[in-house]
C-alpha cells in the first residue's frame, strides 16, 4: 500500500484530536494504546501528540491479524480456554493508577469468518473474564478512554471489494476523517460545538425525566424501560478521574441506561451486526420482562445465540441510544463493518453491560445499588441498530402522558 493513500495532514489532525478531545491527557498522565499493526503511522502521531502535551509514559500493545490466525489454525484446543490474564491484570493495574486509554481500531471485521465459531466463541468468554477487571475500570468510567480508527487495508478492501487496495483505502480514510470531523480547518473547534449540541440533547432528554421509550418501525414494536435516576449522556463526559473526555471518535448518539427487567416487545435490526467474523443479519427479537426470549437472524443466527447466552446479563439490554438518520454517517450510505461507526448511523440498543455513569450519582453508586435501580451486568456489551428513516420514538412518563422524541427517524 503506499503511503499517498492516506493523508498525512489529516493523520496527524486526528492523533491529535485523540489526544487533545478525545483523552484531554494530563501533564504527566500515562497512556495505554491497543492498536493493529496496519495503524502503525496513527500510533505514532498520537505517540507525538501525547508527549507533546506533556504526557507520562506510552504504551503500545499491538494486534496481528497473521498471528491471530495462526492460533486458530494450529494451536491446541484446550488453549481456547485461556487468555493472558497477567496482561489484562497489568493494563487495571495501570488504570487504577492512573493511566489514560486508547484503541485504535480498525482490525479485519470479518477475520475469523471462516473459523470454528465455538472456538471463537470459547476465546472470547475467556478473553472476556481475564480483561473484566480492566473493562470495569472503562465501563464505570473511572479514567479518560477514547477509541479512534484507522483505515486498516483489510478492512477497507471488506467495504469496497471492487477497488484497488489503495482506492479503498483512500475512500475509508476519506470517510474516518469526515466522520470523525478533521477534514475540517478547525477539529478542535468543530468538535467543542459538536459536544455542546450533544449536550442540549442531553439537557432536554434529563429534564424530561420519561419512564420509558416506545419505538415504533417495520418488525418493531419496543417498549424499553428506564432505569431508575437514570442519565442521559452523549459527547464529552467527566470521567471519575476529573478529565473531560470524549470517549468515541466519532460519535452522534445520546444514551443512557434501561431497566433490565422492563424491556417489553418485538425489535427488529436495520443494519447488518459485524461481531467477531460473523455477520449478523435481519435480526429479529423478542423480549419478556426485560429478557430476550426468543431470536432469530437470517444470517449468523447461531452466534447471536451463542452470544445471548454468555451470561445472565447478556440476553438484557445495558444501553439504549438515539442517532438522527440524518447524521453524517448515516449520509454516507456505507456499511462500515465497524460498530463505533454503524452505530452511530441509527439509534440503537446494546445488550449486556451497563454504563455506571448514566445513573445519576453513579460515580457513588456501589453494583449492588446499580442492579436495584436497573442496571445491567454482564461480560459482554454489543450494540445493534433499530433506528431508520421509518422509525417514531415517544417518551413515556410515569403517569403514562407521551412526548414524541423522533418522527421518521428524525428529532422532533
Amino acid at each position: 500500500m503506499s503511503a499517498s493513500a492516506i493523508d498525512p495532514v489529516k493523520l496527524e489532525k486526528l492523533a491529535e484530536v485523540a489526544i487533545k478531545i478525545g483523552l484531554d491527557l494530563q501533564k504527566g498522565q500515562d497512556l495505554v494504546v491497543t492498536a493493529p499493526m496496519a495503524a502503525a503511522p496513527l500510533v505514532r502521531e498520537i505517540t507525538k501528540h501525547a508527549y507533546k502535551a506533556g504526557g507520562g509514559l506510552v504504551t503500545t500493545f499491538y494486534n496481528d491479524e497473521v498471528v491471530t490466525l495462526a492460533r486458530y489454525e494450529h494451536a491446541a484446543d484446550d488453549t481456547f480456554d485461556r487468555a493472558a490474564s497477567w496482561l489484562y491484570e497489568g493494563m487495571a493495574k495501570a488504570y487504577a493508577n492512573g493511566a489514560a486509554r486508547l484503541a485504535v481500531s480498525g482490525d479485519n471485521p470479518m477475520l475469523l469468518s471462516q473459523q470454528d465459531p465455538s472456538k471463537v466463541a470459547r476465546a472470547n468468554r475467556a478473553m472476556s473474564t481475564a480483561y473484566k477487571p480492566a473493562l470495569e475500570k472503562i465501563s464505570n468510567f473511572d479514567i479518560n478512554w477514547n477509541i479512534v480508527s484507522y483505515p486498516n487495508p483489510s478492512w477497507a478492501r471488506q467495504i469496497f471489494p471492487e477497488l484497488s487496495e489503495d482506492d479503498a483505502v483512500r475512500k475509508l480514510a476519506d470517510a474516518i476523517f469526515a466522520a470523525s470531523r478533521v477534514d475540517r480547518d478547525d477539529p478542535v473547534a468543530a468538535w467543542r460545538e459538536h459536544n455542546a449540541a450533544l449536550h442540549r440533547r442531553s439537557k432536554w432528554l434529563n429534564e424530561q425525566r420519561f419512564s420509558a421509550l416506545h419505538f415504533r418501525g417495520p418488525g418493531t414494536d419496543l417498549t424499553v424501560g428506564l432505569a431508575d435516576g437514570h442519565e442521559w449522556h452523549g459527547g464529552a463526559s467527566v470521567a471519575k478521574n476529573g478529565v473531560t473526555c470524549n470517549p468515541n471518535i466519532p460519535t452522534e448518539e445520546v444514551f443512557t441506561t434501561p431497566h433490565a427487567l422492563r424491556v417489553e416487545g418485538v425489535a427488529s435490526s436495520t443494519k447488518p451486526l459485524s461481531h467477531q467474523g460473523t455477520l449478523i443479519d435481519d435480526i429479529q427479537v423478542r423480549f419478556e420482562g426485560g429478557r430476550i426470549v426468543e431470536a432469530k437472524a437470517s444470517k449468523g443466527e447461531a452466534v447471536l445465540k451463542k452470544v445471548l447466552e454468555t451470561d445472565e446479563g447478556a440476553s438484557r439490554l445495558g444501553e439504549v441510544a438515539l442517532v438522527p438518520h440524518s447524521s453524517p454517517i448515516s449520509a454516507s450510505g456505507l456499511l462500515f463493518y465497524n460498530t463505533l461507526f454503524d452505530e452511530n448511523a441509527a439509534c440503537h440498543i446494546a445488550l449486556g453491560q451497563c454504563y455506571s455513569k448514566c445513573f445519576v450519582g453513579g460515580a457513588d453508586l456501589t453494583p449492588d445499588q446499580i442492579k436495584a435501580q436497573g442496571g445491567n451486568s454482564s461480560l459482554i456489551h454489543i450494540d445493534w441498530m433499530i433506528g431508520s428513516g421509518e422509525v417514531d420514538i415517544d417518551g413515556v412518563a410515569a403517569d403514562g402522558t407521551r412526548t414524541p422524541v423522533f418522527r421518521k427517524g428524525e428529532w422532533a
